[in-house]
């Protein structure tokens, strides 16, 4: 019998080579979280990061990061997300010298399964979009392979709590018809997003959405009236069988420390 895919989903890393951000040394979430994914037997076949790789955007965290992943020794797919800079990821993680304020778009094959990679990121934004340049590879994308499911890959995912009082948490209204449709009657098996910082599945349209708490800290879902921020940090271990996708989250040790409650009308002016 023939082994279902199984891959990693990482996102909101939001490393530093300072160490300490917020009072989170983040590098050492992401060396733990490493640590359990390289002792995961069977091996995973690849590993997604879906953004926020690094806190501040700059090169030597984006090859701080890079160092790390290579010494996993699986291949390693990434989207930026809003604490990224594209100028900052292609230096550090590709070396590249020109082109470098150009979105991250691709799409690559593993082992059965088509990765699809969009850039949400919006320079100086806390908010995501993806714009018509994007839609129209999203399209073309998604009709390569037509024989493969599809994982499509973003930082903010599309906006499915339509009564949120916070607009940055994913695309607007407009993009996420758009993005409905764009979709619709293509084999995708699911959407691996993060960006608001806490585990979670929705099925959206008969897509599963599924967003990473990621390993900077975690924001208390049901808390509406602003953000409350505690420690916590988590991965996902996602399989792909023919009955669909699968994600187990893998959480790893914390306190659950409070960090710090944020009031309602400052998350609203976030943009």
């Amino acid at each position: 019998m023939t082994r279902a895919p199984t891959f990693i989903h990482l996102t909101d890393l939001h490393a530093h080579c300072d160490r300490d951000v917020d009072g989170i040394d983040t590098m050492a979430n992401l060396d733990a979280a490493l640590s359990m994914i390289a002792a995961i037997d069977p091996a995973p076949d690849f590993v997604i990061v879906s953004g926020d790789l690094t806190d501040k955007g700059d090169a030597s965290s984006y090859r701080a990061v890079r160092q790390r992943l290579e010494a996993l020794g699986m291949p390693v797919l990434c989207a930026l997300g809003n604490h990224d800079s594209r100028p900052g990821f292609h230096e550090g993680m590709l070396d590249r010298t020109t082109g470098l304020d150009a979105p991250y778009v691709y799409d690559r094959v593993f082992d059965g399964v088509h990765v699809i990679v969009l850039d949400t990121s919006v320079p100086g934004k806390v908010s995501g979009a993806l714009g018509d340049d994007q839609f129209a590879f999203l399209d073309a994308a998604t009709l390569r392979h037509p024989d493969l499911p599809k994982i499509v890959v973003m930082h903010h995912g599309p906006r499915i709590v339509t009564e949120s009082p916070f607009a940055w948490e994913s695309l607007d209204e407009a993009e996420t018809e758009r993005l409905r449709r764009t979709l619709a009657g293509r084999p995708v098996a699911g959407i691996l997003t993060g960006h608001i910082h806490h585990d979670g599945v929705s099925l959206w349209h008969g897509v599963p959405v599924v967003v990473g708490n990621g390993l900077h800290d975690f924001i208390d879902p049901t808390y509406r009236n602003g953000l409350k921020i505690h420690t916590g940090a988590s991965f996902g271990h996602c399989t792909l069988r023919g009955s669909g996708l699968a994600v187990a989250f893998v959480p790893l040790p914390s306190d659950r420390r409070h960090l710090v409650t944020l009031d309602a009308e400052t998350v609203r002016g976030f943009e």
